[in-house]
């Protein structure tokens, strides 16, 4: 399932750098974009939302006092072009501040924060018994066993229809989930690169001029719609 958002900021230039960078990231789904916080806060109550991204400096309602008074709302990544506002914006609880102008890295970087929260949410309220996970390590039923995978094993994730196989260092475990649900399950570490391929970027060994990363000896392509990605890898 996707990440559904939508941006709200006063700078046309910014909404549209924001649009740009939402594009790029396959599992991200850029609902509304609005000038002010009025609108938005109409549009919230009637349409639910993963994530916002939200300026601070707006006329009439600002950022934080749109948080301050909104009992309905997403997550909230906050951005601005005045570092000072980001102490106040942590103590709201948000998930992450942007320094404008947001480079697209800083940005995916925020998503991945938004992710691991999400995959530690779940981790609490877990009612399915085909998947459960801890800050260091993952339960999955695999041929009617739960079996513990410590996510340092890990070496890379790819799809087979309604299943996935995960790569360790000493085996391969096969469990029922979308490949697109189960990268949110993950830290931050473990990048989706490919339609077919989630890997784990302190295992990569390599990377190729054409596009494709070796991990565990195994060669995985970069797809067209994740090259943006390789800029989170070489970082």
């Amino acid at each position: 399932m996707g990440i559904r958002c939508i941006v709200v900021d006063d700078e046309p230039l910014a909404i549209r750098v924001l649009e740009k960078h939402i594009m790029k990231v396959p599992d991200l789904e850029l609902v509304a974009t609005f000038d002010n916080a009025i609108d938005a806060g109409h549009f919230l109550q009637d349409t639910p939302i993963d994530l916002l991204f939200l300026d601070i400096q707006m006329p009439v309602v600002t950022g934080i006092d749109f948080i301050k008074n909104t009992s309905i709302q997403p997550k909230v990544i906050l951005t601005t072009a005045y570092r000072e506002y980001a102490l106040e914006g942590y103590e709201l609880d948000i998930i992450d501040y942007l320094l404008k102008p947001i480079s697209f890295l800083r940005f995916y970087k925020s998503i991945n924060k938004f992710r691991a929260l999400n995959a530690t949410t779940a981790s609490t309220n877990i009612k399915s018994p085909e998947i459960e996970i801890t800050s260091d390590h993952i339960f999955v039923n695999s041929n009617k066993k739960m079996i513990r995978i410590a996510f340092s094993d890990m070496l890379f994730i790819d799809s087979i229809k309604d299943y996935v196989r995960i790569h360790t260092t000493n085996e391969t475990i096969i469990t029922k989930d979308k490949i697109s649900s189960f990268v949110e399950k993950l830290p931050s570490t473990f990048l989706r690169v490919h339609r077919s391929y989630i890997v784990n970027s302190k295992k990569i060994a390599a990377l190729t001029a054409k596009d494709i990363v070796l991990v565990g000896g195994m060669e995985i392509p970069i797809g067209a719609s994740y090259k943006e990605i390789i800029k989170l890898i070489k970082d």
